[in-house]
């Protein structure tokens, strides 16, 4: 299992009994999230957490008065910088239930701080179950999101909204336009150029996403969707080989060595190419999609959850 510091142990344990005294709750599962948690955490990293919690009095889930479906906090405990993010074990549920990227890495996190409830058997399940078009759109969305907002040179018009320079010409700049594309002359005062900050975390998170999405769409087009290893270096080792050449393996090496020594925030400029950080917006719903985890199952998970904050489930902490 993936160590962490011993104060960042007693950091997280005080914050998550303080969170449970503040909301009336119960962790039944905290892990960790972000850079810890898939293996490119530098020395400046902070620490993310995430967790899923039941209500202490169970009543509050009839009320009229709904309880709060999620719980975010930062905290600074012995110089250790934490930011923890919650959801109710129903909204939990209804997130896996969709596939969500974040609720399904959660499960699988290497570093977990709290688990009164044991996450393998649901992990399993929902690894066997999930909706690989949902997974696919998710990881695309975040390479492309990130490529536009923080890589491609863009223009900003007197509005705020922001549209990628595809082009310079001459006469002026030829945008990305919904699905297609534009030219803005250059003397249309109501844009302007901006600069962004393609560093070298957000090329390592555009490269992660567009990979995984890529290697999931690749890995179902031979039946098989198999889902990308948490952990960015044993993907990169074992997975990435059969779908990536070795060029792009060493690029995306190159990053993660580069973000763990601590150059997170240096500007490179575009490591990842427009191409690669785009997979295609359609593939085909008849070999990618299924129904997702089935709710009766969830629901039987979610009552063993109760019944670990409520009946004779043990809280542990690492």
């Amino acid at each position: 299992m993936t160590s962490v510091p011993a104060a960042v142990i007693d950091a997280t344990d005080e914050e998550l009994s303080a969170l449970e005294s503040d909301h009336d709750v119960d962790v039944v599962l905290a892990a960790a999230r972000g850079s810890h948690a898939w293996g490119a955490a530098g020395p400046e990293s902070d620490y993310d957490v995430g967790f899923v919690f039941v209500q202490s009095d169970l009543r509050r889930y009839a009320h009229v008065r709904q309880p709060p479906t999620t719980i975010t906090s930062e905290a600074d405990r012995t110089d250790v910088d934490l930011e923890f993010q919650g959801w109710d074990v129903r909204t939990f549920a209804r997130l896996l239930a969709d596939s969500n990227d974040g609720a399904i890495d959660l499960l699988r996190s290497p570093i977990r701080y709290r688990s009164a409830y044991d996450p393998d058997e649901l992990a399993a399940y929902v690894e066997r179950t999930v909706d690989p078009m949902d997974l696919y759109h998710a990881w695309r969305g975040i390479a492309t999101n990130n490529y536009r907002k923080y890589v491609s040179h863009h223009l900003v018009r007197n509005d705020d909204e922001t549209v990628p320079i595809l082009e310079t010409t001459d006469d002026g700049y030829v945008v990305e336009a919904g699905d297609g594309t534009t030219t803005v002359p250059a003397d249309d005062e109501r844009y302007a150029e901006t600069q962004t900050r393609p560093t070298v975390k957000r090329n390592l998170t555009i490269t992660r996403a567009a990979m995984y999405a890529r290697y999931l769409w690749a890995t179902g087009e031979r039946g098989e969707h198999e889902l990308p290893e948490l952990e960015f270096d044993r993907f990169l080792s074992e997975q990435a080989p059969t779908v990536f050449d070795a060029e792009r393996i060493d690029r995306a090496h190159t990053l993660l060595e580069r973000k763990r020594r601590g150059e997170g925030t240096e500007t490179i400029g575009d490591a990842v190419g427009r191409a690669f950080a785009h997979p295609p917006v359609e593939i085909d719903p008849g070999r990618h999609a299924r129904d997702g985890p089935e709710t009766d199952r969830l629901d039987a998970f979610v009552d063993g959850m109760i019944a670990a904050a409520h009946g004779t489930g043990d809280r542990s902490v690492l």
